[in-house]
């Protein structure tokens, strides 16, 4: 596995990480396409992670605090040949989601940091360049 994270802030740190074990996390979450989709995206930290069909892959967004009312939502469809939402969880300051790589390919998970479910307006957002050969 390779990863890159250029353009990342101290203030909105985010990790990408591959796991080749099983994971369990409490809840499961994916797009909703009731959701309000989300407009045009302001720039954000971009990493490419290279890894195999079968990997898992965990990306970490920072919470942001309870009182701002932001949260972290898919933003863009991805290609779920590639690419498949298995859980998300709070863990510790951070929101978890995991990933199953479905297949080879490559896809891009786009999150966007939004007032609430339904706001289609992104105060920062973040990407996720999955490639799996």
């Amino acid at each position: 596995m390779t990863s890159s994270a250029p353009g990342g802030t101290s203030h909105a740190r985010l990790t990408a990480v591959t796991i080749g074990a099983a994971v369990t996390l409490v809840g499961a979450g994916a797009a909703r396409a009731d959701s309000t989709p989300v407009g045009s995206l302001p720039a954000g930290p971009v990493s490419t992670i290279t890894t195999k069909p079968g990997q898992l892959v965990a990306v970490a967004l920072p919470h942001a605090s309870a009182s701002s009312g932001l949260v972290w939502r898919v933003a863009r469809p991805y290609d779920s040949k590639v690419v498949r939402e298995l859980s998300e969880a709070d863990v510790g300051s951070s929101v978890v989601l995991v990933f199953k790589v479905a297949g080879k390919g490559g896809t891009s998970v786009v999150f966007a940091l939004t007032r609430g479910d339904t706001s289609s307006k992104a105060v920062k957002s973040a990407t996720y360049r999955i490639r799996a050969a």
